[in-house]
């Protein structure tokens, strides 16, 4: 093979063999001294390459076993649809069983686990909910996997007045009961109607790269999420962190007129 010029020409080839399925998700590139005999180039060259590859999400380097290409397509995360009244309402599949379902992935309810306490409202929440700085309201933190790859956290806020007493505040991994959440709050008088949903995109923290088991330079796509009942009482204020390269956001809508 004729020899590669730099670092990036040798990334632009790998990159190349990837997406035409030369190397396919969760296969193992040559290790580096078998790439530098071949592209003609040193091992500081490869490693240079191998870095870059990395950085776009293409391979992940992984101990004893080499420089692994990413599984892809990723899981499908709906957006209005995972929330129907007719799954949870109606039904008992709760919206991450929706997004696996839609995926065809296997689950099982303790792929997501959660601790619950009484805590002070950041000012985020307390703002939301109309309160003091410092109130106390009711987290519930939950950490969902696929199989045994964490995919995001999610963390909820209520107000106690709304959920003391309910599954909501119950610690059992899993949803809170049949339909979880939304058919707890619905019980209780605050049946949910609409909700709110923002969404960005920024690097991890040390402690969601390690939660999430993330390759380096992987970023990760925020959510936070309002819910409200149809008078407009704000029943949940949620932010979720998710693993930019485990999810592909589906949103199925209406044109406005």
């Amino acid at each position: 093979m004729a020899a590669i010029g730099g670092y990036r020409e040798l990334a632009a080839s790998l990159r190349t063999a990837i997406q035409q399925g030369e190397y396919a998700p969760g296969a193992t590139l040559p290790k580096q001294d078998e790439l530098a005999e071949r592209y003609a180039v040193n091992i500081k060259t490869v490693r240079q390459a191998i870095n870059l590859l990395e950085s776009e999400g293409l391979v992940t380097p992984i101990r004893r076993r080499g420089t692994v290409v990413r599984e892809r397509p990723p899981m499908r995360r709906l957006g209005a649809d995972r929330y129907s009244k007719k799954k949870w309402k109606f039904g008992d599949t709760v919206a991450f069983v929706a997004d696996r379902e839609a995926s065809g992935r296997p689950w099982q309810l303790t792929d997501q686990t959660q601790t619950v306490q009484l805590v002070e409202a950041d000012s985020q929440v307390a703002e939301a909910f109309g309160l003091a700085p410092g109130s106390l309201v009711y987290e519930r933190a939950r950490l969902v996997k696929d199989a045994d790859q964490p995919t995001h956290t999610l963390t909820s806020y209520y107000l106690p007045a709304h959920v003391a007493g309910t599954p909501l505040v119950d610690p059992t991994p899993g949803p809170a009961g049949r339909g979880g959440g939304f058919a707890v709050l619905t019980l209780q008088g605050f049946e949910p109607d609409h909700m709110t949903e923002t969404i960005f995109a920024r690097m991890p923290t040390p402690d969601e790269t390690e939660q999430l088991n993330l390759p380096a330079g992987e970023p990760v796509m925020v959510l936070t999420r309002q819910t409200y009942t149809a008078d407009d009482t704000l029943v949940e204020f949620a932010r979720g962190v998710h693993a930019a390269s485990r999810f592909a956001w589906t949103y199925s809508f209406d044109l406005p007129e």
